[in-house]
């Protein structure tokens, strides 16, 4: 399965292995990845996994998901995924930009386009993003491309540190639900 998506400044691409050091260089930071699940990663060990599991996922005639590579003038800078549930009519989308990219627009653009493919190509009837209610970015672009607040008393643990937040979840039903 390959699909490459352009926007005007942006390439989505596979998300595979050959992304180690760009991916691994915003996944170790803990700054860039605060409010993320599963993030840090404390090895290119770590790194490598995702990426070898993510580039196996790419290799399915039918993906359980999607994980681009966010490019910018030839520079993997980010990625952006969009998860299916086992209906595969919910999509949940998720995204993570290097800091050094932030506040240019780059996650909402990207964000666009993967909602787009989800509705168009994916054929989903629901998208819904998740995020830790401190994350005003995040919510923020969620607003934009057009998801409203569903939910906010929902409750997310930290797998790296077992902390607990609160968690908004906003959605956008598109069809036949």
């Amino acid at each position: 399965m390959f699909y490459e998506i352009k926007t005007d400044r942006l390439v989505l691409r596979p998300l595979d292995i050959s992304d180690l050091e760009t991916v691994h260089t915003y996944a170790s930071d803990e700054e860039n990845t605060t409010y993320m699940f599963r993030l840090p990663n404390y090895t290119i060990e770590e790194t490598a996994q995702f990426l070898t599991d993510t580039t196996k996922e790419w290799k399915k005639d039918n993906p359980d998901f999607y994980e681009f590579a966010i490019v910018l003038n030839g520079l993997q800078i980010g990625a952006i995924s969009i998860y299916l549930d086992d209906t595969r009519k919910v999509g949940e989308l998720g995204w993570i930009i290097n800091k050094k990219y932030w506040k240019k627009g780059i996650a909402t653009e990207a964000a666009f386009a993967i909602k787009d493919f989800a509705i168009n190509t994916l054929k989903v009837t629901k998208i819904i993003a998740n995020c830790d209610y401190r994350n005003v970015g995040s919510y923020s672009l969620m607003k934009k491309i057009g998801l409203k607040l569903e939910n906010d008393n929902g409750v997310r643990t930290y797998t790296k540190n077992n902390e607990t937040a609160k968690e908004l979840t906003y959605s956008l039903v598109v069809g036949d639900f």
